[in-house]
């Protein structure tokens, strides 16, 4: 196919990157000569929904076919290494894919474990892992762990290089005591909340340049102040053995990609809630009860509110809200916008990252269109086991299948998985981490949608949002400056796709209906390219 041979003329700029800093060179003839001090870690930062899955199989492929005695680690969400199963299915890989989290073997494999478990020993799972990396141990096989299973084991290959930046967390730890130096990150997010989280991420690829570089007095500044000089040093140190891409790929490929903010005005209830936090101290408690009001006035019920600050509530109004969407703006949003989409066979995937609102939201669906959960409804949470969770995933891409909407957990939906099956991405709340947005975006905005794709970030007036997702913004713009792409693509999707431009019918129906216009506050197109402290009217 078309994308399919630009991302293998994409990949041939790609691969020197990994074969340099893991083989030591270029040259596939002086490869197996290579003085172990001359080779590394390296860090593939490729845009989310570019097929970096897809580079690096055919990377380890490769690669163990001239290396036939190493053994790759893949470490992964266990949500994802069922993704790594499919992809080593669909395209016909010489090794197998061995999952470690699995609580099955295959059939070539119960020979080995009759022989392992000769005797009165019981089949459960430490005796099926046994199995698995004794397979595996005797070479050609590639294993996929999870973050939790590998704290206890060791690998060579690094996948979602944006989970263990940390240096509290375990599996950054666990990770910094590998005897082996060959680390490749994936991550189409790198820099993520500040510099510090950005240098713990270089120290598991390349240590002894990470420590280097924060003895200079300029780069340890820079965690206080953006310094221009610190950041071109920064980049210049890193260039070696980071290859980035903006995901230029995927706007001359897909039909395109529209990005809006959009303000809603509360109606009388939820604003008089929302009103009752003005004062309160910003921690997050305060974050998590601002989120739920944001989205209907029946989440006071979840937002663990105290005694005080129920008095002068009219907690009767509240719950009798429960079922009425109109009551929350965020809601009546919703579930017009979906009504809209099914009317022209788009699906919708609404993202948050808490539960209560998406049951909420749930149910308001099931009550509003007599829709089914499982059917019309469908629900991504991290409560499903793996095989569930891809079941969904397939379910929804099928554009026969009968499902309408996904509602979906941030956390547990947000990283390698493709949800192509929705044209329409609605963001519930606002997050401040911009890395969990775009991942978030790039579920639908990927390699094999054949729809343009509307992005929709939710604010309700009068709530702290707008001045989160400036905060956001800042550092997105952060992370701009560092990982700047070595081929000069374009930061603007608007401009490298050309046609973003495309007209939003649905929103567009919404904002001229004369029972729907009244809550809209702001409509905000390509935020990211404007001075959002302008535009939300912030004090900067």
């Amino acid at each position: 196919t078309n994308t399919s041979n630009k991302a293998s003329s994409f990949s041939g700029k790609t691969w020197p990157v990994a074969r340099k800093n893991l083989a030591g060179s270029t040259n596939l003839s002086k490869l197996k000569t290579t003085p172990p001090g001359e080779t590394g870690g390296c860090i593939i930062s490729h845009a989310p929904g570019t097929g970096k899955t897809r580079l690096t199989i055919v990377f380890i492929e490769t690669y163990m076919k001239l290396f036939p005695n190493c053994r790759p680690v893949i470490i992964a969400p266990a949500g994802m290494l069922l993704t790594w199963e499919e992809e080593f299915r669909k395209w016909n890989v010489e090794f197998p894919f061995i999952n470690l989290n699995h609580t099955e073997i295959s059939d070539k494999e119960k020979k080995i474990a009759l022989g392992l478990l000769a005797g009165p020993k019981r089949r459960g799972m430490n005796t099926i892992r046994m199995v698995n990396l004794y397979t595996w141990s005797r070479g050609g096989a590639v294993l996929g762990i999870s973050y939790s299973l590998f704290e206890k084991l060791t690998g060579e290959n690094k996948h979602e290089g944006h989970t263990p930046r940390n240096q509290r967390s375990n599996i950054w730890n666990v990770l910094l005591k590998l005897q082996t130096e060959k680390r490749v990150i994936l991550s189409g997010t790198p820099f993520q909340n500040n510099f510090s989280e950005l240098f713990n991420t270089l120290h598991l690829v390349r240590p002894a340049i990470a420590d280097a570089l924060a003895q200079e007095k300029a780069l340890s500044e820079m965690f206080s102040e953006v310094d221009g000089r610190a950041v071109e040093r920064l980049k210049i140190s890193m260039a070696p053995f980071v290859h980035v891409h903006k995901g230029t790929i995927l706007q001359q490929s897909l039909p395109g990609l529209r990005d809006c903010v959009v303000v809603l005005k509360p109606p009388p209830l939820q604003k008089s809630l929302i009103e009752k936090l003005e004062g309160t101290p910003s921690t997050f408690q305060f974050e998590h009860k601002a989120a739920l009001l944001s989205v209907h006035p029946y989440l006071f019920q979840h937002s663990d509110s105290t005694e005080e600050e129920r008095i002068g509530i009219d907690l009767a109004a509240v719950e009798a809200s429960r079922l009425n969407p109109n009551e929350g703006v965020k809601t009546k949003f919703i579930l017009e916008f979906v009504r809209l989409s099914a009317v022209i066979k788009e699906k919708v995937l609404v993202f948050s990252q808490y539960i209560q609102p998406l049951e909420l939201i749930k149910e308001q669906l099931k009550e509003v269109f007599k829709w089914a959960d499982g059917k019309e409804i469908l629900r991504m949470q991290g409560k499903l086991d793996q095989r569930q969770r891809q079941n969904l995933i397939n379910v929804f891409n099928d554009p026969q299948n009968e499902s309408r909407v996904m509602l979906a957990s941030t956390r547990c939906c947000s990283e390698g998985i493709s949800l192509v099956g929705a044209s329409r991405v609605i963001l519930l709340d606002v997050v401040w981490n911009p890395s969990v947005e775009t991942q978030a975006i790039s579920r639908a905005y990927r390699i094999g949608q054949k729809k343009f794709v509307y992005t929709y970030h939710l604010m309700t007036s009068g709530t702290t949002e707008a001045d989160k997702y400036c905060r956001q913004a800042e550092k997105e713009r952060l992370s701009e400056l560092v990982f700047t792409s070595s081929s000069n693509e374009s930061s603007s999707k608007e401009k490298a796709s050309g046609s973003s431009i495309e007209e939003d019918k649905i929103l567009g129906a919404m904002v001229d209906h004369a029972s729907l216009k009244e809550m809209f506050d702001k409509i905000i197109n390509q935020p990211k390219d404007m001075n959002l402290i302008q535009t939300f009217g912030l004090v900067s």
